[in-house]
């Protein structure tokens, strides 16, 4: 089939729009080929973001921002955003606006939500968030600094003009004069920590001797002390126990009258007997010493003997007399 000129004039007419479709369409960022899913989310400000700015998934450039408008009824900017990426994006997914240097332009970034499993549509709202640029948290930052410093500087200006009014021409005396005394002390405490470190290097050995002589005590109480440890003080102290509880039951024995020790101490008609029995040994031998012939009597020529007569207790303090 032999084509005309009129044909092939149409054939590259078509092929020629096709091609500045194309290169339009290339221009501007959007590939006739590759299947574009629209989404849209409103702002109230949109920072000067531009047109074509990029849109990124976890720093990756999934699309662009395909135009900007407002709405007249509410103000707001409607972001138009053209993503080419097979990503699951849900419904509840967030677009966020933020600098991502201090140089560039606005971006958007998709942060999406993992645990919605509800896919997002073509021409589906996403919810807006605007992140603080670093410019804008410094100066968040910045200003409570600046105030900060702002009283610390008027606080400075109140202490300096104090001091001004204090350190006269005589403050300024007295100071020059208090820092001339403590030069001197600091002086004087030189002096002295040479004196004291003399002191030490001349008694060197009488020191080193009284360390050694303390390390030994040391070591002779800690010979003590095991000495003391093998002699089971323990065993020592249950035996005094047990001896101190027999004395006490003795001692309580002889308090409540048990035994003949006990009835010694507590019986009364026995200590009775004894004084009488004694007072009666002693008229006794008061009788015998005053009449002794009662008692042993040696008669050569048959002398009759005297009556007897009781001894009083009177006897001896009539001797006396």
């Amino acid at each position: 089939m032999k084509l005309t000129r009129e044909i092939k004039t149409a054939i590259l007419v078509i092929a020629s729009i096709l091609l500045f479709i194309w290169g339009y369409s290339f221009l501007k960022g959007r590939d006739l080929f590759t299947n574009y899913k629209t989404f849209y989310v409103e702002y109230d400000n949109v920072e000067d973001l531009a047109q074509s700015a990029p849109v990124t998934l976890n720093g990756l450039a999934i699309g662009k921002v395909n135009k900007i408008t407002i709405n007249e009824n509410t103000g707001k900017l409607l972001v138009e955003l053209q993503l080419k990426t097979d990503f699951p994006v849900s419904k509840s997914s967030t677009a966020s606006l933020y600098s991502p240097s201090l140089i560039g332009g606005k971006q958007i970034k998709i942060i999406p939500n993992l645990a919605d499993k509800e896919l997002a549509v073509d021409g589906q709202t996403l919810a807006p968030a605007v992140e603080l640029g670093l410019t804008e948290s410094l100066g968040g930052k910045i200003e409570p600094i600046q105030q900060k410093l702002n009283v610390m500087l008027e606080n400075i200006n109140t202490l300096v003009a104090g001091l001004n009014n204090v350190l006269d021409k005589k403050g300024q005396e007295d100071l020059k004069k208090s820092l001339a005394e403590l030069s001197q002390t600091m002086e004087q405490f030189h002096k002295a920590s040479g004196s004291i470190n003399s002191i030490l290097d001349t008694n060197k050995a009488q020191i080193n001797g009284a360390v050694t002589n303390f390390n030994k005590m040391s070591s002779n109480f800690n010979k003590i002390s095991d000495s003391l440890n093998k002699a089971d003080l323990g065993k020592t102290v249950r035996n005094l126990n047990q001896t101190l509880a027999k004395l006490d039951g003795i001692m309580s024995n002889l308090n409540s009258g048990k035994g003949t020790a006990g009835k010694l101490l507590n019986d009364d008609a026995l200590y009775n007997n004894l004084a009488k029995t004694s007072k009666e040994l002693e008229l006794l031998l008061q009788d015998v010493r005053l009449y002794p012939t009662r008692y042993v009597n040696v008669s050569l020529f048959g002398k009759k003997n005297k009556p007897y007569v009781a001894p009083t207790e009177d006897a001896n303090t009539t001797e006396k007399k």
